[in-house]
């Protein structure tokens, strides 16, 4: 599978005029994407909005749900991770769904693995937060560092992705899949309601795509009834 280093944002000094144009563009590019998921079964709406073995955190029940392709030695990720976890705080009717996109070299491959092997703690979100609030690139022996300060028994973490490697490691493959359906050319790249965001945004960029994810499932219900 390739291996995407480039990472790609939209310009945070664009006009919301432009921003929007971009997100209309990205619901036909979604809309094609579901059109071949008929033959791969890689861009059905359940298995990018609702695969029950991704991490969701936010509100479960949100009425929009985004979807982050990610790697913890991303540093737009990181630089991003605020800003987001905020928008979602402050919003809380989103679903936001981290799905790990380890692109970035071996060790961001065991950042993500050793963060899925933490949901059998129940801790997926401490691992999460700790791995993504670092401000440089993290190393192996930082990882068992950062997850022990982040309250995780590492023994258990190591015996409990030793157990369940096969299905965290068919998970990763799942989500490089999608990514490369989607286009996508690096991290982080995200899916907003039925808008494809292949880049990072700004707070205002963020609560701009979920007003017109609302507003365009607002009027997916009108038609219907």
């Amino acid at each position: 599978m390739n291996q995407l280093t480039k990472p790609s944002g939209i310009n945070s000094g664009l006009t919301r005029r432009t921003t929007l144009g971009l997100f209309g563009a990205g619901i036909a590019l979604l809309a094609a994407g579901a059109a071949r998921a008929e033959e791969e079964k890689v861009l059905t709406e359940a298995q990018v909005l609702r695969d029950p073995e991704i991490p969701v955190i936010g509100n479960p029940d949100g009425d929009i749900t985004i979807v982050e392709w990610f790697d913890y030695n991303c540093p737009y990720c990181r630089r991003l991770a605020p800003e987001l976890r905020q928008v979602v705080q402050d919003d809380g009717k989103v679903r936001l769904v981290l799905k790990d996109w380890p692109i970035l070299g071996p060790v961001s491959k065991v950042a993500a693995r050793m963060a899925l092997a933490a949901r059998y703690q129940n801790k997926f979100e401490a691992a999460h937060e700790a791995m993504i609030s670092v401000n440089s690139r993290i190393t192996e022996p930082r990882i068992a560092e950062l997850l022990s300060g982040a309250g995780l028994d590492v023994d258990r973490l190591k015996k409990d992705l030793d157990a369940n490697a096969k299905a965290i490691d068919a998970l990763l493959v799942r989500n490089n899949e999608q990514a490369e359906a989607f286009g996508f050319n690096g991290t982080p790249s995200f899916i907003v309601g039925k808008y494809r965001v292949p880049g990072a945004l700004s707070m205002d960029q963020f609560e701009q795509a979920i007003a017109d994810a609302r507003k365009a499932n607002m009027g997916r219900k009108i038609e219907r009834n």
